[in-house]
């Protein structure tokens, strides 16, 4: 067992150190992949409002309704087409999200898991009469912290699932209104 408090204090600050410095990585990954959405989102927004202000132009400019209905009719593809491309993109990011995400738990869970072992080790040594229960006490402590800490990782793992499935649900929906609209 610990042969001073100092150890234990030492040991449960690392453990500590580790689960901090996951929540740092994976929050900065979550910051990293919402500066992209909101980039590609600028731009969508960007590029829509010109392709508007264009339709708007050529609506003001055009002879009769039948060149109207014209000219909103061929702005429906490039517009189906754009929505398409956005998702595509928004399926990219989340996927580099997913990806930087499971990287990341996967690291900080292999050093978890080392440290716990280390732990674990340092508490089962030098274990004086009596002092069993304590050393009992102390691992399941230290293996619940690591199921809670395993257990958070796989959440954040299931929730970028979920967030991926959704977008290439809406992907999906997307390309299919495209081929919909695609002159035969």
């Amino acid at each position: 067992m610990f042969n001073n408090p100092e150890q234990f204090a030492s040991a449960t600050k690392t453990l500590f150190d580790l689960q901090m410095q996951t929540f740092n990585a994976l929050a900065s990954k979550a910051v990293q992949g919402v500066e992209q959405v909101v980039a590609l989102n600028l731009a969508t927004a960007r590029q829509s409002l010109e392709n508007s202000l264009e339709t708007g132009r050529q609506l003001s400019q055009a002879q009769d309704p039948k060149a109207a209905i014209d000219t909103l009719s061929s702005r429906v593809q490039p517009g189906v087409t754009e929505a398409a491309a956005y998702g595509d993109q928004l399926k990219e990011i989340i996927g580099d999200i997913k990806s930087e995400f499971e990287q990341a738990a996967d690291t900080h869970l292999a050093e978890a898991k080392n440290t716990l072992s280390a732990l674990i080790y340092d508490v089962t040594q030098n274990v004086k009469p009596g002092q069993e229960n304590a050393v009992e006490i102390i691992k399941a402590a230290i293996e619940n912290a690591f199921k809670g800490y395993e257990q958070v990782t796989q959440s954040t793992r299931e929730a970028m699932r979920r967030v991926e499935e959704q977008v290439e649900r809406a992907t999906d929906q997307l390309k299919a209104a495209q081929s919909q609209q695609a002159p035969h």
